[in-house]
């Protein structure tokens, strides 16, 4: 299938950027991106463990409940996590739960048995300790993956948005949860962005992906997009803790999905001159 060029930006090891011009771009892009990785993980694993981020991310999900994909792809495969969620009950406005249901899993046919959403009945931390052991037992059969360096989670894809402040999955500038070695998920109750109780995948499990894509959209990024990729920052805007600029993949690959908002930093510092390029897989 055809799709509208990209800019390309010359990034970090195991990592390519791509810019769109549209949002509507993005989430064709997209939508063969995850359709790649979903047949080469069925294909060389048996399954597809993708973990979401909620807010605006969902949104870009919706050509996959589109032709070809929602015939084409084996859903059957497909087991569902979430990067993060809030802890709030599943029918609460600001579930990410509740906003995957509603723009994505009502639509194509992925079996309830495989959506793996945190138990909302209880505290915060029994709902971080709670899911980690779920995915421990996942882990153990090998419907999710293992990472052959640290024991770790291996998920197929973790799917990302980066907040204005640099921030992924629930892990905030600065945070303590930025330090966690050992756990895989953990739980926070001083959230800078309401509501303030979440629980979210902890680096090393972020970085233990095959793949990881990172969606940022919006001229409210474009400082953070910079601080998360440049090289050499210094002074006060050192992002020494810039959760974003933290995800360096293990063994796998990042990539990013912006829009020219969100990339005109980029496009700045590189004299604008970026050229443009159809990506192939």
């Amino acid at each position: 299938m055809e799709r509208e060029p990209a800019t390309a930006y010359e990034p970090k090891r195991n990592s390519e950027i791509r810019i769109f011009e549209s949002l509507d771009e993005i989430s064709t892009d997209l939508a063969e991106y995850i359709s790649q990785i979903s047949e080469i993980s069925v294909k060389e694993r048996g399954y597809f463990a993708i973990a979401l981020s909620g807010g605006p991310l969902v949104s870009f999900l919706g050509k996959l409940c589109e032709a070809p994909y929602n015939k084409t792809l084996d859903w059957s495969k497909w087991y569902i996590f979430w990067s993060d969620e809030r802890a709030v009950a599943k029918n609460h406005a600001e579930s990410n739960y509740k906003l995957t249901k509603e723009g994505f899993l009502t639509k194509v046919p992925i079996l309830n048995g495989h959506v793996y959403s945190i138990n909302d009945n209880a505290t915060v931390e029994d709902a971080a300790k709670d899911y980690e052991f779920v995915i421990r037992q996942l882990v153990k059969v090998r419907t999710i993956g293992v990472s052959e360096s640290n024991d770790c989670p291996k998920f197929d894809l973790i799917l990302l948005d980066m907040g204005s402040d640099g921030h992924v999955a629930s892990l905030f500038p600065n945070h303590p949860a930025l330090e966690l070695k050992d756990d895989w998920v953990t739980y926070i109750t001083d959230s800078p962005q309401p509501p303030p109780e979440r629980i979210t995948f902890t680096l090393p499990v972020i970085n233990s992906a095959s793949n990881i894509a990172i969606v940022a959209t919006g001229d409210d990024k474009a400082k953070a997009m910079h601080l998360a990729v440049s090289d050499g920052t210094e002074g006060p805007e050192a992002p020494a803790s810039l959760p974003a600029r933290m995800v360096k993949p293990t063994d796998g690959k990042l990539v990013w999905f912006l829009d020219k908002a969100a990339a005109s930093s980029l496009e700045a510092e590189n004299g604008g001159d970026a050229s443009y390029e159809h990506h192939e897989y």
